[in-house]
């Protein structure tokens, strides 16, 4: 798998991008690689990249957070640590951007400096299980929606469209040709599909590429759901 210096990830809400780049992150810390991942979503403070702090460190892997994440108190402000993403050229930088117009605003400020290196990968993540991006044309007016307020375009799509715990390789398979369309109509290409890492032993070898998930824990709401002793990253 190829990587750029900054990868970035944005979606709508629901999409799961906070678990990819998580998951992402973990995957380049075990290449050897020295890793720093920034929260940049100041619109929902419910799944923070901070909900995997232990994990991260464990891997070597360094966060970036707004104060207040996995607190009551939400405040709009990134952490002056953020620019060390688009500064110190010898990371990994991974940004985890916000689901609407004001997440993508967080983005803007680092927006020239990012084109100006040119080694960066935007994704894409797409859900078509989610409630607002059903349909190719929807996902695409989100994905537009996004590129207008940060000034950046995505590069690439992630295809992570699932139902949670309720979700089989069939699930995965049945959205294929919704990326394939949502790709035709944006002109960018698939990246990953991204998907369980139960569920992706049951993908036939033809689906590819795939990055295998570990779920962060919030992502298990109810108790019976919650495996015992599960790394979040096989």
């Amino acid at each position: 798998m190829e990587h750029k210096r900054l990868t970035l990830f944005a979606g709508h809400y629901g999409s799961g991008k906070t678990n990819i780049a998580v998951n992402y992150a973990l995957h380049l810390a075990k290449e050897g690689k020295q890793v720093c991942i920034a929260d940049l979503d100041i619109v929902n403070p419910y799944f923070r990249t901070a909900d995997s702090a232990k994990d991260l460190e464990k891997a070597g892997v360094t966060l970036i957070s707004p104060q207040f994440a996995n607190s009551n108190v939400d405040l709009p402000a990134l952490p002056a640590e953020s620019y060390r993403l688009v500064q110190d050229k010898s990371i990994y930088g991974i940004m985890d951007i916000g689901g609407d117009d004001r997440g993508a605003y967080a983005l803007g400020r680092f927006t020239p400096a990012i084109l100006r290196e040119g080694n960066y990968r935007m994704a894409f993540v797409a859900n078509c299980y989610r409630p607002l991006t059903r349909t190719p044309e929807d996902a695409l007016e989100i994905l537009q929606e996004i590129e207008s307020a940060c000034g950046l375009k995505f590069t690439c799509l992630v295809n992570n469209s699932n139902l949670g715990p309720e979700t089989t390789p069939e699930t995965l398979l049945d959205s294929l040709s919704y990326i394939e369309k949502l790709s035709e109509l944006s002109g960018l290409p698939l990246w990953l599909h991204t998907v369980d890492c139960a569920v992706a032993q049951g993908l036939p070898e033809t689906v590819k590429p795939v990055l295998p998930l570990r779920l962060q824990e919030k992502y298990f709401a109810l108790p019976s759901q919650k495996p015992q002793n599960r790394p979040l990253w096989g």
